[in-house]
This record gives C-alpha cells, sequence and structure tokens, in this order.
C-alpha cells in the first residue's frame, strides 16, 4: 500500500505531462502512487500513458479516462480510486522537487494528537527558491483553512490531505455546471474543526498567474450555481469578517448581475440588499484599480 496518492487531473496537457513525469521518477522516495485522471482530452494524453505504461516504472501508474465534467469531478473519482493514505492533488502543468515525496514522509510522522488533523501542507513555488504567495519565518504553523489570513498563509499551497478526510467531504457536483472552487471543501473541512499542519519548505513548482479577484468570471457565469455554494460558505466560515464577508457577495453578484435581480442576490445569500449594493461596488472599484 502506497503511502501517498499523487493525483493528477489532466485536460489537453499531453505536451506539459512529461515534466511532471520526470519529477515523479527523480523523487528521492518512491513510495507513492501516480492516479491520473484524464477529463475528456482530445489531445495524445491517451496514447502517451500507454506508451508509458507498457514499460515497467518504479511506482504504480493507474490512467483512467472519463467524460469532460470539470476538475472536481475528477477529483472525487480520484478519491474514491486512491489507495494512498494522503491524497496530494498536482495539477498536470506543473511539478514536483525531487525530495518532496521525502518531506511529506517527515512531516506526517510529526502529526501528534493536539489537533485534528486533514493533513499538512508545504509551499508551491515558482522555483525552488521563489516562494508563490505568503509563508511565515516558523518552521511550521498549525491552522485551519479558515485562519489563513490570520497566519500569513494566503497564497497557493500544496496541501496533502488523508484520503479518509476526503472521503467523507466530497465536491457538490451540480448537473450542468463542470466547475466549482476547491475551497468549498476546503473550508467545509476546516467548519469541521481539522487542522492542517503548514510547513515552510518549497516542495511544488508552478507556473502561478496573478490576476483579479473576478479573473474567473467568465466560469462562474457558467456555473452559477457552484460560486452560489461557495459564497454561501465563505458567510458561514467568517461569520465576523466584514472582508470575507463583503468579497464573497461581491464575486458571487459579479457572476449573475446579468440574471437575478440585487433582491433575489440578497435573499438567495440570507443579507440584505444595501450588504449586496456596497460589496458590489467594493469589488468594482478593486478590479478598476487593480487595472
Amino acid at each position: 500500500m502506497p503511502l501517498i496518492t499523487i493525483f493528477t487531473p489532466t485536460y489537453n496537457r499531453k505536451d506539459l505531462i512529461e515534466r511532471l513525469y520526470q519529477s515523479l521518477l527523480a523523487q528521492t522516495e518512491k513510495n507513492f502512487e501516480w492516479l491520473v485522471i484524464d477529463d475528456g482530452s482530445t489531445d495524445d494524453t491517451e496514447k502517451y500513458f500507454t506508451e508509458i505504461l507498457s514499460i515497467p516504472q518504479p511506482f504504480s501508474i493507474h490512467y483512467k479516462k472519463e467524460p469532460n465534467g470539470g476538475k472536481h469531478r475528477a477529483i472525487n473519482k480520484g478519491v474514491q480510486n486512491a489507495s494512498g493514505e494522503l491524497f496530494f492533488i498536482v495539477d498536470s502543468d506543473d511539478y514536483l522537487t525531487e525530495k518532496a515525496i521525502e518531506k511529506i514522509n517527515q512531516w506526517t510522522t510529526t502529526l501528534d494528537k493536539s489537533h485534528k488533523w486533514a493533513g499538512i501542507a508545504g509551499l508551491r513555488g515558482y522555483s525552488n527558491n521563489k516562494v508563490v504567495g505568503q509563508h511565515n519565518s516558523t518552521l511550521y504553523i498549525d491552522a485551519k483553512n479558515s485562519e489563513r489570513r490570520k497566519y500569513n498563509l494566503l497564497g497557493d499551497k500544496a496541501e496533502i490531505y488523508f484520503t479518509d478526510v476526503l472521503k467523507q467531504h466530497p465536491f457538490p457536483e451540480i448537473s450542468g455546471e463542470n466547475f466549482i472552487s476547491e475551497e468549498i471543501v476546503w473550508n467545509t473541512i476546516a467548519r469541521d474543526d481539522y487542522y492542517l499542519r503548514w510547513f515552510n519548505e518549497i516542495i511544488y513548482i508552478c507556473n502561478y498567474l496573478e490576476g483579479g479577484l473576478t479573473r474567473d468570471n467568465a466560469k462562474d457565469k457558467k456555473n452559477p450555481q457552484g460560486r452560489l455554494l461557495w459564497a454561501k460558505g465563505q458567510l458561514e466560515t467568517f461569520p465576523n469578517s466584514w472582508r470575507e464577508r463583503l468579497l464573497a457577495i461581491g464575486i458571487y453578484r459579479h457572476a449573475v448581475n446579468n440574471t437575478e435581480s440585487i433582491s433575489e442576490t440578497a435573499t438567495k445569500l440570507g443579507t440584505s440588499k444595501i450588504s449586496v449594493l456596497i460589496a458590489t461596488l467594493l469589488l468594482s472599484l478593486y478590479n478598476f484599480f487593480s487595472k
């Protein structure tokens, strides 16, 4: 039984996934499996994995092709098919440092009985030396996903969750929609009082594109129910934070401003019309001055 399932959802990334594969081959420890869910690719991804699977590998590789349904559905399928105790999502256009698995093993052994653990999390980097997002100067911090702002942990991180925890918290699947924010699940886990140990080492290299708070607005407009679930989750997770609440209201309103009234938005979110108006104005001003 592998300790870790490296899970990669992929869609038309045949030309990029080789770099990830090579980084897995270079790992100093090999007690992991690589589980790939192909989300309906139309390129040569399937042929690529047929060729890889025809030769011996130093770790198990499992490739499954599914109809296109979005990353969240792929994650749900991955969790159900995972053999590892830990589940590590690594996107197909990213890759791992050579000691990533070794460090995950080391940090997992440090977990004690002081908290109910969801897993551990390392840093993502633009390179081995340049960190993505914020990080703390201490060796590690124990915190819920909902406490990241408090502990200076904003920005993409390399979270490794216990597979059993993810099995208890699947992503909602909404008919006709193929995008949903991963934060919905991460904060649901936080509301259930689970912690992660956030350690201060880069294990994951990615091309991180900066953008405005509404950079996914096109996806939001195609997936309004998913964005509504996210907004409701934010309001529940941060009941005392006006910043998080107004941000959630504003982002949801931005996604549905052409399809529902201010009053309908307020009703769906369980808030006031004045809150919706203020949130919409503040978000518009933020994006205007961020250009």
